[in-house]
């Protein structure tokens, strides 16, 4: 596994938003930084460069200096609270990534002699928010331009991008979608209640809600409620799913096993159960 820290930068003025708090702005349910948060849950050490918040799980807080002097400050601030040889660097107002694209450009940026890796999107635009970047290389650049300029107030993130070698990376196209406007916060939320994404997307806001860490076949689950929904009667489905949950919780407390697998057996069991009691009713 590919050891890394990640910097999410959460403190612009969202001057397109009217000024709104766009990290704490929900999509599907969750916050936007909680959404970016997810996708870098194995990094080593998590540095927000913005205003504390809730979020789905700790972090490192601190603030660019002064507050507001742009992005290229922030990253500096960041930067300095971490101490991998790889830093994920990311927008906290990305609903579509993944770690499938975190894991790229990790991967990228770890061959040959290359400073980093950023993505680029559907039109081809560099996004250095969207990025991961060799530690070392990283800190020299940004040290460089504050020597150069007096500061890092104000100075614009191409000046950092040009001056490393960086390799491209075309991961998901969405994975680097943006919310800069209230048209893409619709957007994105439209996108979410799609019929292919709504139900993973509604299972893992429904698990960040409940505090739940928990990978199980949602396919099993919902076998199981149409044949209990079909072979007993159709109330018989959501009852019937909460009690698989109850008596697997139950079952990984008592005997300290994998709750993943206590719901995989509780289902077996409810779903062998629900096929007799159909069997039952076509033979009288």
């Amino acid at each position: 596994m590919t050891v890394y820290d990640a910097i999410i930068l959460a403190g612009g003025a969202a001057k397109r938003l009217g000024g709104a708090d766009k990290p704490g702005i929900r999509v599907g349910g969750r916050a936007l930084l909680d959404r970016v948060l997810a996708a870098c849950a194995d990094a080593s050490t998590t540095v927000v460069v913005g205003g504390r918040r809730g979020t789905v799980r700790p972090v490192i807080w601190t603030r660019e200096e002064p507050r507001g002097s742009g992005p290229l400050a922030a990253l500096d601030a960041g930067v300095r609270r971490t101490a991998a040889d790889r830093v994920l660097v990311l927008s906290a107002d990305l609903p579509f990534l993944g770690p499938g694209a975190v894991g790229a450009l990790l991967d990228a940026a770890g061959e040959g002699q290359r400073d980093g890796a950023l993505c680029i999107d559907q039109q081809g635009r560099d996004q250095p928010l969207v990025a991961a970047y060799r530690a070392e290389p990283l800190r020299r650049e940004l040290a460089l331009l504050a020597a150069e300029h007096g500061g890092l107030s104000g100075l614009p993130l191409r000046l950092l991008t040009q001056e490393l070698d960086l390799a491209r990376v075309e991961a998901d196209p969405l994975a680097s979608f943006d919310c800069d406007t209230w048209e893409d916060i619709a957007s994105a939320r439209a996108r979410i209640r799609e019929h292919g994404a709504v139900l993973d997307e509604w299972i893992t806001a429904v698990k960040n809600e409940l505090g739940i860490d928990l990978d199980v076949d949602t396919g099993v689950l919902l076998d199981l409620a149409r044949d209990a929904a079909h072979g007993v009667a159709r109330p018989a489905a959501p009852l019937t799913t909460f009690l698989v949950g109850y008596a697997a919780a139950k079952a990984s407390s008592e005997e300290g096993g994998d709750g993943a697998t206590a719901v995989a057996e509780a289902a077996r069991k409810a779903a062998a159960l629900a096929l007799r009691w159909a069997d039952e009713n076509e033979t009288q």
